[in-house]
């Protein structure tokens, strides 16, 4: 983003660093820092919540955060193991084996991966295939491609009947050559994963191969996520829309953006009542860690959540930028009764207020909630950004940060679509959000624009 900077500071009562309602509008980075302070405070509530536990093979793990430090009771790997398809031998046996003398020993009884660990003679070469464990006495393992012959004859398992034949050696051996020893991975008692790392593919197979079947996580955020407006329903079904009615489109919008920054959504739709909005926040402000809105922010007469949240403390300001300029964030003062009490001096609930046009509803969250988000569950905060040219004339307002949508041609080049905040196919089909710097109204053909990949 492209604007200010400005002081962060932990919000208090009457004062979130957003200002004052009638004040200059503020730039896209100053309202992103003022964000920032709020999330903050949300985060904090999430984390007071002791660690969850969940099970190793629950989906729901991948992409969690540990809630600890987690600790191998075993060593790992836990025996002595062959790392090739050979003949574990003793290498002192095989000492003056040459190309023009052989050595020549009797085939041993064979193991393989899962079978229990058998003894070894000395003057033997027991067959042995990867992973399975070294026989006892042994220490070293010969690749059947160096054995004379390269292959394995026909062989029997431990309890399966005696050995046959022998094979020969025409080089020496190292000691512990080929062997895996136990523990040279991770020994008992050491440390697995720290705390606070996020729960990848390969990080969960590391649990899977210690024997951990419950990992406790750390809590995710709790966001409530309310859509106001008396327009709104949700999906209609056969029966179709009522006249005057839309689809409700920011909820499962920002929810599916939430949730794929780790944060667990509750779901409210409240009509234009301060009082629907106040009984929702009644209901759930002891499971939310933030309260996230959408729509009911603007000018026009009737704003529900500027009327239902102003009076606890929530701050609403111009931002500038398009789409997007209306805004809202504050520490919510709640009584301890669960009612709203803007004097309270109980505890607070964190909220963001976006605008209700959908594109200016994601774009919003795109900006000023969801870098922080991701970035607590160990993400990449930030979407990849990089310069590529316009592929025509740009017109731009000269005092906004302007977001427009864009798809890239060919040749490489943003083509840009129209600016309008209602056009949710358009953001749908787009490939890159296109940022169009404060202070710049007019970008000639080829101009270098930075873009982000919305979809990514």
């Amino acid at each position: 983003m492209t604007g200010g900077t400005m002081t962060e500071s932990q919000p208090g009562h009457g004062s979130d660093g957003m200002g004052v309602e009638g004040a200059a509008a503020r730039t896209a980075d100053e309202h992103a820092a003022a964000c920032r302070v709020v999330l903050r405070q949300a985060l904090q509530r999430a984390g007071a919540r002791a660690p969850e536990t969940v099970a190793l093979d629950d989906p729901e793990l991948l992409g969690r955060m540990t809630g600890g430090a987690l600790v191998s009771d075993m060593p790992l790997p836990p025996f002595d193991n062959s790392q090739m398809d050979g003949y574990a031998v003793c290498a002192a046996d095989l000492a003056g084996a040459a190309p023009g003398a052989p050595v020549e020993l009797q085939i041993g009884i064979a193991t393989a991966a899962g079978d229990a660990p058998v003894a070894h003679a000395p003057g033997t070469a027991s067959p042995v295939m990867t992973g399975a464990p070294i026989p006892a006495g042994a220490d070293a393992v010969v690749p059947v491609e160096r054995a004379l012959p390269p292959q394995f004859p026909p062989l029997a398992r431990a309890g399966r009947g005696a050995p046959q034949g022998a094979v020969a050696f025409a080089a020496p051996v190292a000691t512990g050559e080929f062997v895996r020893r136990a523990g040279s991975d991770l020994g008992a008692g050491a440390e697995i994963l720290p705390a606070g790392v996020r729960l990848a593919p390969a990080r969960i197979g590391a649990l899977a191969a210690a024997g951990i079947a419950e990992v406790p996580v750390a809590p995710r955020p709790r966001v409530l996520l309310c859509s106001t407006g008396d327009e709104i329903t949700p999906q209609a079904g056969p029966g179709g829309l009522a006249p005057g009615r839309i689809h409700d489109a920011n909820t499962p919008m920002l929810a599916a953006a939430l949730r794929s920054a780790a944060a667990e959504v509750r779901v409210v739709r409240c009509d234009d009542s301060p009082g629907a909005l106040r009984a929702a926040l009644r209901a759930h402000e002891r499971w939310a860690d933030l309260l996230v809105t959408s729509g009911g922010i603007s000018a026009g007469a009737f704003e529900v959540v500027r009327e239902a949240l102003a009076p606890l403390g929530a701050r609403f300001v111009k931002v500038a930028m398009q789409p997007g300029g209306p805004q809202g964030l504050g520490m919510l003062a709640l009584d301890a009764s669960g009612g709203a009490d803007a004097a309270s001096a109980g505890p607070r609930l964190p909220a963001l207020c976006f605008p209700g046009n959908p594109v200016s509803a994601m774009l919003s969250a795109e900006l000023f909630l969801l870098p922080t988000l991701r970035e607590h569950a160990g993400l990449p905060a930030e979407r990849p950004r990089e310069q590529r040219p316009l592929a025509h004339d740009a017109e731009s307002p000269e005092g906004k940060l302007q977001l427009r949508r864009g798809t890239i041609a060919p040749d490489g080049r943003v083509v840009l679509s129209g600016p309008s905040s209602h056009l949710l196919r358009g953001l749908a089909t787009a490939e890159v959000i296109a940022e169009i710097p404060l202070g710049i109204g007019f970008l000639a053909e080829n101009a270098p624009v930075v873009v982000w990949r919305i979809h990514d």
